[in-house]
């Protein structure tokens, strides 16, 4: 992405203007352009000063024409900053996600030949997915509150804005209506969610995230054309995001690939997380990443319950417990398993058929 000057120059008049959903939404987007053009440490300054919530403008006496809750004056609808991390969908939910990009790029050539379609995308999966990663990539995020009328104000703002409506937990207020343990008000949320999704013109994007799509109303899904089942990554998927998020995208002895084995079953946000304190430790201790350490952690891990690396080198017995699990289970080859420890070849069969220190 190359920073464009017409984007400095709306930056300007946004601030003149004291029209702080601008100044967020132009400020994230400069910064990428600044990161991508290897200029990080201007990127870095200019989404910390993001990050600041508008303070200044809020000091000069201006405030956003948000919509707010009527009794806690907390605001219906938050603003989120650009995503940094990069997209891993499989091949099925790549390709959904790509139609859904070029139907909503080309909106008015549809229109134009009678094709007009609902700009609605429902994202469904457990947690730590990226169902609000993917809508970063699309959208500004909302927060509903729990009433008809909070919802119905969310509804009306959104035509006022050019932005993305992203509809989190829709679980929330869109369940089924036939469910005789929930409340009359509850019902009447979610057919006013209902009522609002249809009151949206053609050209209005929609992303919905629900982590129990079995409990939503039918009627809510058929207001969704556009449907991603967020899975846990395959085992291509894992090695893409340990080469990402661990190994910054350079991998020449392809530890990835033994990662992404030992991590089956963890959501990407188990993955960056042990990848993230994995590459902390290494850079406050001035010491290589320890991919037996990181490794052992993937196999402790839970999904949404990572656990981090050892800050200490494994232990003698850690590193036997390892070899054992990479050359049973998982059946690795000795030197891919010793690769992986740290150790040699030798030291992987004396912990297979002792059980001892091969260090």
């Amino acid at each position: 992405m190359v920073m464009e000057t017409l984007d400095v120059i709306e930056l300007v008049e946004a601030a003149l203007a004291a029209d702080y959903t601008r100044v967020r939404r132009l400020a994230g987007k400069i910064a990428t352009a600044l990161s991508e053009g290897e200029d990080k440490d201007a990127a870095k300054k200019l989404r910390s000063l993001v990050r600041r919530s508008g303070v200044p403008l809020q000091a000069s006496g201006f405030m956003e024409s948000l919509p707010v809750d009527s009794k806690s004056r907390m605001p219906l609808v938050e603003e989120q900053p650009w995503p940094t991390s990069p997209l891993f969908l499989d091949e099925e939910a790549a390709s959904v996600f790509q139609c859904f990009i070029e139907d909503a790029k080309h909106v008015d050539t549809l229109v134009e030949n009678g094709l007009s379609t609902r700009l609605s995308i429902l994202l469904s999966g457990t947690p730590g997915t990226g169902k609000s990663l993917l809508a970063g990539h699309i959208a500004i995020s909302s927060l509903l509150g729990d009433t008809a009328k909070n919802v119905r104000r969310v509804f009306e703002f959104v035509p006022s804005r050019d932005a993305v409506l992203f509809l989190d937990e829709m679980d929330a207020v869109a369940k089924l209506r036939d469910d005789s343990h929930e409340l009359g008000e509850l019902k009447r949320v979610v057919n006013t969610v209902i009522q609002g999704l249809d009151s949206l013109d053609d050209r209005a994007i929609v992303v919905g995230a629900t982590n129990h799509s079995q409990l939503l109303d039918p009627a809510i899904w058929r207001r969704f054309p556009y449907k991603i089942e967020m899975n846990i990554p395959n085992a291509q998927i894992r090695g893409d995001m340990w080469r990402h998020f661990l190994f910054k995208d350079e991998d020449e002895a392809k530890a990835s690939e033994v990662l992404a084995s030992v991590s089956k079953g963890l959501t990407g946000a188990d993955i960056e997380a042990i990848a993230g304190a994995a590459r902390r430790r290494s850079v406050l201790t001035k010491r290589e990443l320890d991919v037996g350490g990181i490794a052992w952690a993937a196999l402790h891990s839970g999904e949404g319950r990572p656990q981090l690396p050892p800050v200490e080198s494994l232990s003698s017995g850690q590193k036997t417990e390892l070899a054992r699990r990479l050359c049973g289970p998982l059946a690795l080859s000795q030197a891919d398993a010793a690769r992986v420890i740290g150790v040699t070849r030798q030291a992987v069969r004396k912990y297979l058929m002792e059980g001892g220190d091969g260090d």
